[in-house]
């Protein structure tokens, strides 16, 4: 608390001169920021799981080609820990069963028609990208990102909150990435993340389920006789 006057005044002229050189236009869109990432705490509170279908393209610069898949993949917190299943259906149009696990800080990567298992020790830190969207509040997204507000869109008759993120702590992964939040749910309709190199990955999720998806979805069921590699 500030005991003296002078010194609230002095905070108060200085407070008050940033301001004047702050344009009108940036003050609102921190205005703005500041709305979503509130209503994100709030839908963040209510969010147990999500379920949703999804379409992800990815596009390599070097040889310009695209590589598409569709799949399911759900979420859910549990103790504050999050816990994430994708299963894909679909590469660029051919079956290709592809099963993906993230529970106890480990990524369990499983291609049931090989017969293959590779469990990788992701650790703590892979949640950050986990909960864009799904489960994520406000407050953890601002603690992980620099935040630019982009306006709103709309995607399939919802209307969005687009943020663009650059990684607080460097990353070798991602300059940065864009999602299109749904506040009032505290969902994703779309991601896009984009690498130094030109590549980038962009995926829309449809037929969104909130708190429907059974603990039992969080385990894949791994076939007798798959080898399992650890890395």
């Amino acid at each position: 608390m500030f005991l003296k006057i002078r010194k609230i005044q002095w905070k108060t002229i200085v407070f008050t001169a940033v301001a004047a050189l702050v344009p009108v236009g940036a003050l609102a869109q921190n205005a703005d920021l500041q709305k979503i990432l509130s209503q994100m705490d709030a839908a963040s509170a209510r969010f147990q799981s999500a379920e949703a279908d999804f379409t992800a393209d990815t596009y390599t610069a070097v040889v310009q080609s695209h590589d598409i898949q569709k799949g399911s993949i759900a979420f859910r917190r549990v103790g504050g820990v999050t816990e994430m299943v994708m299963h894909v259906k679909t590469d660029n149009g051919d079956p290709s069963l592809k099963d993906v696990l993230y529970k106890n800080g480990q990524l369990d990567y499983y291609q049931p028609t090989v017969k293959q298992e590779t469990i990788l020790k992701a650790g703590s830190s892979y949640e950050r990208y986990l909960t864009l969207g799904f489960g994520g509040s406000g407050g953890e997204l601002a603690a992980n990102w620099n935040i630019q507000y982009l306006g709103t869109e709309t995607i399939d008759g919802v209307e969005t909150a687009k943020l663009d993120l650059t990684p607080k702590t460097p990353s070798d992964q991602f300059t940065h990435i864009t999602i299109w939040i749904d506040v009032k749910r505290g969902i994703s309709l779309k991601q896009q993340s984009f690498q130094d190199s030109g590549d980038w990955r962009s995926a829309v999720y449809s037929n969104i389920r909130l708190n429907e998806v059974p603990a039992k979805a969080f385990t894949l069921d791994i076939a007798p006789g798959t080898q399992v590699s650890t890395r």
